[in-house]
C-alpha cells in the first residue's frame, strides 16, 4: 500500500489529528500509542495546522489494518464515514441550507475542496467529478495519486447517514478500490 505513494507527498495535520480520534475512539487511547510506537513514529505529536508525510498515514492505517484484521480499505472507509460530522461543522459555510446527500455530492468538488485549498494552499485533497445519470444517479469520479477511495466511500456513507438518507442510498464502486482513479456510483432509491 505505501509503496504506491510518493515519499514526498504530505498530508495535512487535521486528517492525523481525526485519525487519532477515530482510533480512540473505536479502541483507546493506548491503541493509538501502540501503532505509533510500531510504525517507529512514537515521538510524533501530529498538530492540527501542519504538513506531515502521507507515508506516516498509510504506515498508522497498514498496521491498524495488520493488527485489528480489518482490511486497509475497510478502516479507511469507516474512517471516511468517521469524518463527516466534523468536516459539515469546519466548512458549514460554504453548504447551502437546502442541501441533502444530492446537492453534497454534487458541490463537494466546487464548495467543500475549493474552500480547502482556499484556507491552505499546501493542501491537496482529491478531485471529485460529478456526473448527474439521470435523477436518481451520480456517478463520482475520485482522482488521487493517494489511491484513498475507501475514504471517499466512507465519507459519501456519512454524508447520507448525517441527512438520514442512508436507507436511501446504494453506494457501489464500479472500479477498483487501490487505483489513482476510481468510479463510484451512488444510486437514490425510492
Amino acid at each position: 500500500m505505501e509503496k504506491n505513494i510518493d515519499s514526498e507527498d504530505r498530508m495535512h495535520g487535521s486528517i492525523f489529528v481525526l485519525l487519532k480520534r477515530f482510533i480512540e475512539g473505536l479502541y483507546d487511547y493506548s491503541t493509538w500509542v501502540k501503532l505509533l510506537e510500531s510504525t517507529g513514529h512514537e515521538n510524533s505529536l501530529y498538530q492540527m495546522h501542519e504538513m506531515y508525510p502521507t507515508r506516516d498515514l498509510f504506515a498508522i492505517i497498514s498496521k491498524a489494518s495488520e493488527t485489528t484484521g480489518i482490511s486497509a480499505y475497510e478502516l479507511m472507509e469507516q474512517f471516511g464515514e468517521f469524518l463527516v460530522p466534523d468536516l459539515l461543522l469546519i466548512y458549514n459555510k460554504y453548504i447551502h441550507p437546502d442541501w441533502r446527500t444530492y446537492e453534497m455530492l454534487l458541490n463537494t468538488e466546487r464548495s467543500m475542496h475549493g474552500a480547502v485549498k482556499k484556507q491552505d494552499s499546501r493542501t491537496n485533497p482529491p478531485m471529485l467529478l460529478v456526473t448527474k445519470k439521470g435523477s436518481r444517479q451520480l456517478i463520482v469520479d475520485y482522482y488521487s495519486k493517494r489511491r484513498m477511495s475507501g475514504v471517499a466511500v466512507g465519507i459519501i456513507m456519512g454524508i447520507a447517514r448525517y441527512y438520514n438518507e442512508s436507507d436511501k442510498i446504494a453506494v457501489t464502486r464500479l472500479t477498483a478500490a487501490d487505483e489513482e482513479r476510481v468510479q463510484i456510483k451512488v444510486d437514490f432509491l425510492t
